[in-house]
Parts: C-alpha cells; structure tokens; sequence
C-alpha cells in the first residue's frame, strides 16, 4: 500500500535543503540525503582558516536537527544516480556496503555549487570534499571530510601553513578586491601581521559594486595597517 502523505526527497542538507524541508514537513513525509554528516555556515569559513576554534560556532551535526527537532528522515549518504522517469534515486549510505533504491513523488536538488573552476571537480577551500570520486582526485585525500573531525583537521593544517607563512613574514598575494578578497586579507592581516599583503583588482576600487564610501573606508583601513592595495 503506498504512503498516504506523498513523499519529497531533498538532496542535500545545507540551506536551501533545510528551508525546503522546514516548508514541507507538515505535508510531505521529507527525507533529506547528504553526503557529510554536518551543516558548515560558508560565508564564515574564511574565519576558520585564522582561527580554527570559530568552526564550532560554525557547524552542526545534522542527524539530531533533522530527526530531532524538524520530525524528517536523514540518510547520510551519497546519491550516485537519479531517474526522474521512475521517481527512484541510488544512494549509497555512509556505512553501508551497497547501495539503496529510493523511490519519491517529488524530487528536490539543493547540492550546492563548486567555486574551484580550475579543478577537474570544482575542489576549493571554500567547502568540504565529501563525493567518493571526487575524494582521490582532490588535493587532501588523506583528509575525510565528510565527517565533522576530518573538516575540522583540513582546517588545523590550512591554518598551520598560514602560521609557517606569518614565521618567515612571507609576501602573500590576495588576487580580487570584492568583499570578499577584502575580508580574506585583513583577516590574515589581524591574526598574521608579520605577513607582508598585497591586495590586486581589475577595478578602480576595492568592494565592485559596492557603494564608494565603503569602499573608502576599506582602503583606508587597509592602508593604516600597512596592507597594499592595486
């Protein structure tokens, strides 16, 4: 007999996965997959990277909010393959040795993007590399991601590289000014003043479209703490 409430798989679990699930859950039976078993708040990581205890404020484990709190199904695991005709998606569990059909009424794709457009997988430092094919072929196979601890030890030695940089006093190069570049440098500059930082941009100014005066507020600072900017 099939379910009476039709059913919604989410595929992935960050934030638009979890805002669909929140909307859906007293409608759907929801069952959310994701190939890592915690939620990273992206746009902070960069403080991470300087300070590796920040990534406690920055994550969860995703099993508990999910099940617990929000009342839908977790599957920590992969999708390899989906089939829309058949409303069926392959997913292979994290401590599984084969894989599992799943069928849904509905489908909803939330994997995120990939920054690293000069990666064969789209691999950056901006998030965790957590798909089995990707694994092998990325720059910290040694590192498992898609645990919590093993985000947590590739952020331990990204940190400890920058340290080894900030002992020699190291020239480092910091290519786009947008407010991101922006934010990247001056936290390496708070954490690492010994690092001699250079900031470049195609644009006139810092920040792109962002308003002049922010703009110039930000150079200013930039400048009195002795940071260059083109």
């Amino acid at each position: 007999m099939p379910p009476s409430q039709r059913r919604v798989l989410i595929i992935g679990g960050s934030f638009a996965g979890l805002c669909v699930a929140r909307d859906l859950k007293d409608h759907f039976l929801v069952t959310i997959v994701d190939a890592k078993e915690f939620f990273e708040y992206t746009p902070g990581v960069l403080r991470a990277y300087v300070k590796p205890k920040h990534l406690d404020a920055l994550t969860f484990t995703l099993y508990p909010v999910i099940e617990g709190r929000m009342g839908c199904k977790f599957i920590w695991g992969e999708v390899t393959e989906l089939n829309g005709q058949d409303r069926t998606a392959t997913v292979k569990p994290m401590f599984a040795q084969e894989k599992e059909i799943i069928d849904f009424d509905f489908c909803v794709i939330a994997a995120g993007c990939n920054f690293g457009v000069f990666h064969k997988w789209g691999e950056s430092l901006w998030f965790p590399t957590i798909h089995a094919v990707a694994r092998p072929e990325g720059s910290w196979p040694h590192l498992d991601e898609r645990f919590l601890e093993g985000r947590r030890r590739h952020i331990l030695e990204e940190y400890a590289s920058i340290q080894q940089l900030n002992e020699k006093s190291a020239q480092v190069l910091v290519v786009g000014a947008g407010f991101i570049g922006v934010e990247w440098i001056t936290e390496l500059q708070h954490f690492f003043p010994k690092l001699k930082l250079t900031i470049i941009d195609a644009l006139p100014q810092c920040l792109g479209p962002l308003p002049a005066k922010a703009a110039a507020y930000c150079s200013k600072y930039m400048k009195k703490k002795g940071i260059k900017e083109f």
